[in-house]
């Protein structure tokens, strides 16, 4: 095996061109303006993304309230109903029910125009938001003139006010109701 003598060094071997101090520092400025480039993309990137900080995955296009209490000031304001979520973040049953209604477009479109949304972790002091007893999940509907809309119910009878993933249809249905009611109504 042929070896070049002036490459014996194993630094040599592995960069057998050598360069000035003028065209590392060159190299040098070049790699900073590409991380200062690379970084200033991040930045934007993370500016553009419209952040909910109250949806906890229930839906990021979505204007969430805070809590029951802005809700209900929201709804009055807007004169929109009310859509109340009450969930647990490690409960199986929630997670399955937030699945399903992030991927359901109607739904997702209905609670982005139609309705001021509120998803509680815990419980408010609202007695009428537990007409049933407290579980979870379980969807309330209150109306602008904040009557608690004890009517539109899901299909369970021990559980009047809870939805399964696969009740998607039957939500839609009671958003279309509640919207409905509220326009014959008020």
């Amino acid at each position: 095996m042929y070896e070049n003598p002036a490459l014996t060094r194993t630094t040599d071997r592995l960069f057998p061109y050598t360069c000035t101090k003028g065209q590392i520092t060159i190299m040098y400025y070049w790699l900073l303006l590409a991380l200062l480039l690379v970084t200033c993309m991040e930045v934007s990137s993370q500016k553009k993304k419209k952040i909910a900080p109250f949806s906890r995955g229930w839906g990021d296009s979505i204007s969430w309230a805070k809590d029951y209490e802005d809700g209900l000031g929201a709804s009055r304001e807007s004169n929109k109903p009310l859509m109340v979520i009450h969930h647990l973040q490690d409960c199986p049953h929630s997670l399955a029910l937030k699945k399903a209604f992030v991927a359901d477009k109607t739904i997702q479109k209905m609670a982005q125009n139609d309705f001021v949304m509120v998803n509680l972790i815990l419980e408010t002091t609202d007695k009428h938001l537990s007409p049933d007893g407290h579980y979870v999940p379980r969807i309330i509907f209150v109306d602008p003139s904040m009557t608690v809309r004890a009517d539109i119910v899901g299909k369970y009878s021990n559980n009047r006010y809870s939805y399964e993933p696969k009740d998607m249809n039957i939500l839609a249905e009671n958003m279309k109701k509640a919207k409905q009611l509220l326009h014959t109504e008020l």
